[in-house]
């Protein structure tokens, strides 16, 4: 009996999960929200509490991080990692600046201590790669010459993540300043191993681990990776981080075979793991901390769209790809729920999860928006408060000027309000100033 009713309600919760999918896809929008309001129908205060299931969606889950990262690991190589991280420190570090700081303040404001004030802090900080990807996409805007700035404060971000879940980790196991400093070495010193051998050794790994039998590769990348999480986390580092360095040190063939053969695995977990994160949040929790949600959205919301357009300019971008860049970045969402997550099983702070839940919910549904019309809200703004030149009298500029010499090239006068910036072309390099 106890058996058919596990049955029952998780394929009920797969059914939802893929119905919900497809009205999220006809909408043209990131499933994740509704993912996470599925979660809360189900879950404690809910519309239909589960009971036999919820140990076995609370395994899925775990998986369901560490497929996210795993995937995440594919995307990048090794000397990728190396040479953003060399060229685009400058970015990661305004990123950083501009949109962790705001989480950090805000658990402080609401007294919540400090280790709750570096998990906001990391929700606040990080973008959605997944839900970023999917929108430039749709935008056709893949091979526009700002998407590579984009892309390398995704990549910054990422890699950072490899050092602040250790943080994160050992703040909220509650162990003291000794033991933390162990841990955040045994993680920098494996995180810098595994990207030496991935640069040295990665074709002979990958050599190693490939194979034509589709079969065989997925059952030896997925048990290397949850064998590699497991002890990660046996050594207080974390899973996720084992997961991401395991995709980081497989390449070439096998990394885009195995994405072809996981990312189904991992659309799977991945909205078991939104679902079981709805179930540990009561939607009676989540009025109280709706007001400051939003005023953290809007908040970061405006320094994410700051730090793209900071990142561009530095790139050499124009004026209209530099407000797509911010545009873009404004989407909060995998990765802002998987570091709230953490805490809200290490139960620190009771309102964590639902204002980080109601926090995600409105970014992950405004990024969209933001990436479709930053672009043209800014340049009409640009323009509105821009001072136009003043246009010279054109009988008194003959009769002042003095004459051209021979030889000597006729120098053209603007038009009035026209500006320089506006003869840019869209998405093309900037002429240096």
């Amino acid at each position: 009996m106890h058996g058919a009713v596990f049955l029952i309600e998780f394929g009920g919760i797969l059914l939802a999960l893929g119905l919900l999918g497809r009205v999220a896809g006809r909408m043209r929008f990131s499933p994740i929200p509704l993912y996470l309001l599925a979660g809360l129908a189900f879950g404690t205060g809910g519309l239909l509490p589960l009971g036999a299931s919820e140990e076995f969606v609370a395994i899925g889950a775990e998986i369901g991080v560490i497929l996210l990262l795993l995937m995440l690991g594919l995307e990048y190589t090794a000397s990728d990692l190396v040479t953003n991280l060399k060229t685009q420190y400058p970015a990661g570090i305004v990123d950083f600046c501009f949109n962790a700081l705001p989480g950090a303040a805000m658990a402080l404001l609401l007294g919540w201590g400090p280790v709750a004030a570096v998990v906001l802090a990391g929700v606040t900080w990080i973008s959605s790669s997944g839900v970023i990807a999917k929108v430039l996409g749709d935008l056709g805007r893949v091979g526009n010459r700002e998407t590579p700035v984009i892309l390398s404060i995704l990549v910054l971000e990422d890699l950072a993540m490899a050092v602040y879940l250790p943080i994160v980790t050992a703040l909220l196991a509650g162990v003291g300043l000794a033991a933390g400093s162990l841990t955040l070495a045994i993680a920098l010193s494996v995180a810098g191993l595994v990207l030496f051998i991935a640069v040295r050794f990665g074709r002979l790994i990958s050599r190693f681990v490939s194979s034509d039998d589709p079969e065989k590769l997925l059952l030896v990348v997925l048990g290397l990776t949850l064998l590699v999480a497991g002890i990660a986390q046996q050594l207080q580092v974390s899973a996720a981080v084992g997961a991401f360095l395991v995709g980081i040190a497989l390449s070439g063939e096998v990394a885009e075979g195995t994405h072809a053969l996981l990312s189904p695995l991992r659309d799977l977990f991945a909205a078991v793991f939104f679902v079981f994160f709805g179930l540990h949040t009561d939607p009676a929790s989540i009025p109280p901390v709706l007001l400051p949600a939003l005023a953290l959205a809007v908040v970061t919301a405006g320094t994410k769209i700051a730090t793209g357009y900071w990142a561009a300019r530095r790139a050499g971008i124009s004026v209209r790809g530099r407000w797509r860049a911010g545009g873009a970045l404004v989407a909060r969402g995998e990765f802002s729920i998987v570091i709230a997550g953490l805490a809200v099983t290490a139960g620190i702070e009771p309102e964590l999860g639902p204002l980080a839940t109601a926090y995600v919910l409105i970014l992950v549904v405004i990024g969209p928006l933001t990436a479709r019309y930053t672009e043209p809200v800014g340049m009409a703004l640009s323009a509105r408060f821009r001072k136009p030149a003043p246009a010279p009298d054109a009988a008194r500029a003959a009769a002042t000027a003095p004459a051209a010499k021979a030889g000597e090239p006729a120098v053209a006068i603007p038009a009035q309000g026209q500006a320089p910036a506006e003869a840019e072309a869209d998405g093309e390099l900037a002429p240096p100033r």
